[in-house]
């Protein structure tokens, strides 16, 4: 397939465009808030109050257990994130086999999308299907990311995947922010029980922009023959692909460093409103405005930040220009621990847009870069990808320790300049480019592969 051609790329990145709104909306901005409420409200009509006693945790009733909503809802997203880092390394293995990356894309795009247009009818007096949605949406969303990300060393050549990784993400951090001022706009002129209709827009958003993005990515690049054995045939490519991603000493180092710098990345970003609205004094207001306020500012900046640091990267390069992100990140937790108020909380989040842009569309692109010479790119991100969320769920459980252990949430905070730092050493480390036994062994592994593709008539 010719690389570079623009209605190709565009489509491309118009999936970011599509996808990004259930990120902004159902996992950080109005979902969150939604359900805090109801959940809030019928736990206050069981017990017979009007308002919730000082430090009392709203309680809720899941499969016969009870707990609270926070670790329910803490709970249900993990188990997300490893059913994910499970499934997406079998599947990319089929994918790869039989050229059906856009199929498998197709597949989880529409659960996702379908799933959180189910949550309008959330309600927590049948609570487990209301989570059933929330783990199919997640699914779906992270799921058709890995697909996603492996189009990206298909359609364009290395030169261009940092420039095109960072209009990805400044179109979906611009589209995301669209449907978010829309929905608030229907809550706040409307009436707020409109707000479930938030979760139907961004359903159709999702299902309706990706059309453009289907239209145009092609399917199955490489004319693999389908046959029958494909989730055998897909074990066998994931296990070759894995001894051959061994040998790369770039990537191995690369990819160690970008899941603990990451680790910190997510979980600063997944918790940053339960911060903000826990230790700011927000007045009498209670701060939602003003974090609505805070979450726009990070969209705004977070598309400036790709751009600006796709430039740096074309001056100094990629792993200088995510070493400087890194330390920015690390900075940033640790002013967080003194702030007190929202201005100071304005001024944090200015700064996590411009490095949350940067991290995100230079780590992409960068792994992107150093994948060796392949046709397996959804087996090699689905590496990327389990990195990412085995990473998620690793820093939810020890932000939810430290505070455990230390009763501050700010000490937690602070803690997770560790991931940053351990994740600064190994990327300082990470070679300029391939070593030369390496590069040996993967030509050689190559040639094995299409010896014994040739053998066997494919």
């Amino acid at each position: 397939m010719e690389k570079g051609n623009k209605r190709v790329v565009k489509g491309w990145i118009f999936y970011d465009w599509a996808n990004s709104v259930y990120n902004l909306v159902i996992s950080s901005a109005i979902f969150p808030v939604f359900y805090a409420n109801v959940t809030e409200s019928h736990y206050l009509k069981t017990v017979g109050r009007d308002k919730l006693l000082p430090g009392e945790n709203v309680m809720v009733e899941f499969f016969g257990f009870t707990l609270s909503n926070s670790v329910l809802f803490s709970y249900v997203l993990a188990a997300s994130f490893l059913l994910v880092s499970i499934l997406s390394p079998l599947l990319s293995g089929v994918a790869d086999v039989t050229g059906s990356k856009k199929r498998f894309m197709q597949f989880f795009c529409y659960l996702g999308s379908f799933a959180s247009i189910s949550l309008f009818w959330f309600s927590p007096d049948h609570i487990e299907w209301g989570m059933l949605s929330i783990f199919l949406a997640s699914m779906g969303f992270w799921n058709s990311l890995v697909f996603y990300n492996a189009f990206l060393p298909e359609i364009a050549e290395p030169k261009d995947h940092d420039n095109i990784s960072a209009r990805g993400f400044s179109m979906g951090y611009f589209g995301s922010m669209i449907l978010l001022v829309i929905c608030l706009s229907i809550i706040m002129l409307g009436d707020p029980a409109y707000t479930k209709y938030s979760f139907v827009l961004v359903g159709l958003w999702w299902m309706g922009f990706a059309q453009v993005t289907f239209r145009r990515l092609p399917h199955n690049v490489n004319k693999k023959a389908v046959k029958s054995g494909r989730i055998f045939k897909g074990v066998v490519e994931l296990k070759r692909v894995f001894n051959e991603f061994r040998q790369t000493k770039r990537l191995k180092r690369y990819l160690l460093s970008f899941f603990f710098f990451n680790t910190g990345v997510q979980t600063v970003m997944l918790m940053a409103v339960v911060f903000a609205k826990k230790e700011i004094d927000w007045g009498e207001a209670g701060g939602d405005a003003g974090l609505i306020v805070a979450i726009l500012l990070i969209q705004i900046l977070g598309a400036g930040g790709a751009y600006l640091m796709s430039y740096i990267s074309s001056l100094i390069g990629n792993l200088r220009t995510l070493i400087f992100v890194v330390i920015g990140w690390m900075i940033l937790c640790i002013w967080a621990y003194w702030l007190q108020s929202p201005t100071e909380f304005y001024f944090l989040a200015a700064g996590i847009g411009l490095v949350m842009g940067g991290v995100q569309a230079l780590s992409r692109s960068t792994y992107s870069k150093f994948l060796p010479t392949t046709d397996n790119h959804a087996s090699y991100f689905s590496f990327y990808d389990v990195a990412e969320k085995i990473g998620i769920v690793l820093g939810l459980f020890f932000f939810g320790l430290m505070e455990y252990l230390t009763g501050n949430l700010r000490a937690s905070v602070l803690s997770i300049v560790a991931f940053f730092a351990i994740g600064l050493v190994l990327l300082i480390f990470v070679p300029r480019k391939e070593s030369a036994k390496g590069r040996k062994v993967l030509i050689a592994s190559r040639l094995a592969a299409l010896k014994a593709k040739e053998g066997l008539g494919e």
